[in-house]
């Protein structure tokens, strides 16, 4: 009986150490976790239960003592010194209290109110730590899997109110979070929207892809921002708060809002205070960090191979409100996916009111089997964007319709593909007038040809009126034409036709990005386009020869060949031939010097007559990929003033340096100056 019990048990064990795996990946490597905290926290329980009752069960790789992610192979890894730990956590008042027990226990107090802790807003963001030599950041690390990190320095570099240099010259490690604050969230899903471009899901998921951008003039310009809230060893203070005060002292952006409390009693009025104003905070935050204030007494309690047992994060529930879903329609995007979102009856949530929330696809109905006139429960939680999380079934009256998926599309009439291979139902019909406002709007937007003018407004009109039916349509377009619409008036209609005609001269690699092929991101158009400097040579590519660059695979490869394959597509680009779009550009021309094609190159020091954010953009446009740290694969090393350590790696290893003189001078021979 009991080696049958044994047996279940190991194999449930193995059922939930996969399913956290997979859900680790999704969250850690893809930035797209599909189930919330509390569902994951609720596995990992069960799991560490099975392994107290079956001790047998216990393994070195087991999720319970593993912490974060697999590297990432594309950054240089980093060494931790001091590994980076994760937070345990709770959602529950009992097992709070049963922690303080604990840490007293450990500490042979018999006060627990004799013990002082830290209360924080817990930042929804990545974990990154900082290292300061000498007073200026020298490197940034993502957490990975606690020991060896990802050296993410470039991007951090780019952080809008992180400093490059400290007060003092201190050697510092500070660790914190990367967060996107909701402003900026929400100004890049408006540009999206624009763009005819799904929204972003949630700042966590955006902030998490955005440290990993290999462009990091891209990554800059999605405005991540850093908050500290610790600091390696005891130099500073022998307590938390005074660390974190003299970080502040220091320039580096702190935690805000934290309190020293003395006594589980406190603690747990401070962690209720926090939640109630979890939305006035710039950042999301999905909890409070609890952490006791004496290093000393932390040293004293140690902590387990996944957690310290000095801090615990108390978890807020995701606030949820019940309304009812009065319609499902469907948005046809740019691609052709077709979207359906549940219109709901007003409610006020999370301090702002909702009135729609995304269903994601068909499968999504389905499971949770959604109809219209259903009482639902609706999230954001860390989801800025809300979702329908439960069907109140119960609350049925026999009122409430099944959504059947339509087997046309629903702007253009077309069938609808329904595929095994993918979730995404689609309209493949490249005349859909909803796929082609998304389309132009995304060619048109800042990142793809910066159109300036040409706003989602006008191209509605232009649709509606006949006068664009595809991309080379806008090319035709005269001032006499647009003088026929409504409000627009001379000096509008010759800076729009102005600025259609300047997009010409954009370089191949926004070109390449503003035609929108599925999968085909603004640093992915940059790869092809610095193997491929033109679409007759991206065009004849076969999809094992573009899986040979770094960054494209399988999925990317077949979206490359199938939209240069498609007749739809390569009349699209013949028109746009016939035009002039693919003869001019910014981009290096073939004939440029091709000794920084494929290479990589890292900028450091301080340069006079440029930004660094120039160097790199001339950089990446002549095909070299940029990078923040100097290692043996690097090719060359551009150097300012003041180049440190960096500068004495690159003559350590051999490769090759160039100062800004020599660096004008290539610049001037490539571009025939």
């Amino acid at each position: 009986m009991k080696d049958r019990s044994i047996e279940a048990a190991r194999e449930r064990w193995r059922e939930l150490a996969a399913e956290i795996r997979r859900h680790d990946r999704l969250y850690y490597e893809e930035a797209h976790p599909v189930i919330t905290d509390g569902e994951y926290d609720a596995l990992l329980r069960e799991l560490a239960e099975l392994e107290a009752a079956f001790p047998a069960l216990r393994a070195p790789d087991s999720p319970t003592r593993r912490v974060g992610e697999r590297r990432d192979e594309r950054f240089p890894p980093f060494r931790h010194d001091t590994p980076m730990l994760s937070l345990g956590n709770t959602y529950s008042r009992d097992e709070l209290a049963d922690f303080f027990a604990r840490a007293a226990r450990g500490l042979a107090i018999e006060d627990p109110d004799a013990l002082g802790w830290s209360v924080e807003p817990k930042v929804d963001g990545v974990a990154l730590s900082l290292h300061y030599a000498a007073g200026r950041l020298a490197a940034a690390a993502t957490r990975g899997d606690g020991v060896q990190g990802d050296d993410v320095t470039a991007n951090a570099r780019g952080f809008a109110n992180l400093p490059e240099r400290l007060a003092r010259p201190l050697d510092l490690v500070v660790r914190g979070e990367a967060y996107l604050d909701r402003a900026r969230f929400e100004d890049l899903n408006a540009e999206r929207a624009v763009a005819g471009e799904e929204p972003y899901a949630n700042p966590r998921n955006l902030a998490a892809g955005s440290l990993k951008l290999l462009d990091a003039g891209e990554a800059a310009r999605r405005g991540l921002s850093f908050v500290a809230h610790a600091v390696l060893g005891d130099a500073l203070s022998p307590s938390h708060a005074g660390a974190l005060d003299a970080l502040a002292d220091l320039g580096l952006p702190v935690v805000p809002d934290r309190r020293l409390c003395r006594g589980p009693a406190a603690v747990l009025a401070r962690v209720e205070q926090l939640e109630t104003r979890r939305d006035a905070f710039p950042f999301l935050i999905d909890g409070a960090v609890i952490k006791l204030d004496d290093l000393a007494l932390r040293e004293r309690l140690g902590a387990t191979a996944k957690s310290p047992r000095w801090c615990i994060a108390y978890k807020y529930a995701a606030e949820q409100a019940e309304t009812v879903v009065e319609d499902i329609l469907l948005n046809v995007g740019r691609t052709g996916a077709v979207t359906p979102v549940a219109v709901l009856a007003p409610v006020v949530l999370s301090g702002s009111t909702v009135s729609r929330a995304t269903l994601h696809n068909r499968e999504e109905i389905q499971r949770k089997d959604i109809r219209v006139g259903d009482r639902v429960l609706v999230e954001k939680g860390g989801e800025i964007i809300p979702k329908v999380v439960a069907v109140l079934a119960d609350r049925r009256d026999g009122s409430q319709k099944p959504f059947v998926f339509p087997e046309h599309c629903p702007a253009c009439g077309a069938p609808l593909r329904f595929s095994e291979e993918e979730v995404a139902v689609r309209c493949e019909n490249p005349a859909c007038p909803a796929q082609l406002r998304r389309r132009l709007g995304h060619f048109a937007s800042r990142g793809a040809l910066d159109i300036e003018g040409l706003g989602g407004q006008w191209i509605d009109v232009l649709i509606e009126r006949g006068l664009v039916g595809r991309f080379a349509d806008l090319y035709d377009l005269t001032a006499a034409d647009l003088l026929q619409l409504e409000r627009m008036g001379e000096k509008s209609a010759a800076n729009l036709v102005a600025a259609i005609a300047a997009s010409r001269r954009r370089p191949w690699r926004r070109k390449l990005f503003a035609l929108g092929i599925r999968h085909v991101g603004a640093e992915t158009a940059r790869i092809l386009a610095a193997a491929y400097p033109d679409r007759e040579r991206l065009a004849a590519a076969g999809e094992e020869e573009l899986q040979e660059l770094d960054e494209v695979g399988p999925v990317v490869a077949r979206a490359v060949t199938d939209f240069f394959a498609s007749d739809a597509a390569r009349r699209e680009l013949d028109a746009l031939a016939e035009r002039g779009f693919f003869a001019g550009g910014d981009e290096a021309s073939p004939e440029a010097p091709d000794w920084l094609a494929g290479r990589t190159v890292v900028v450091t020091g301080t340069l006079a007559e440029w930004s660094r954010d120039a160097v790199k953009e001339w950089l990446q446009a002549r095909g070299a990929r940029v990078t923040g740290s100097v290692s043996r694969r690097t090719d060359l090393v551009i150097a300012g003033e003041n180049a440190g350590s960096k500068l004495a790696k690159a003559r350590e290893l051999g490769v090759e340096v160039w100062d800004e003189s020599r660096l004008a001078a290539e610049r001037a021979r490539a571009e025939g100056a």
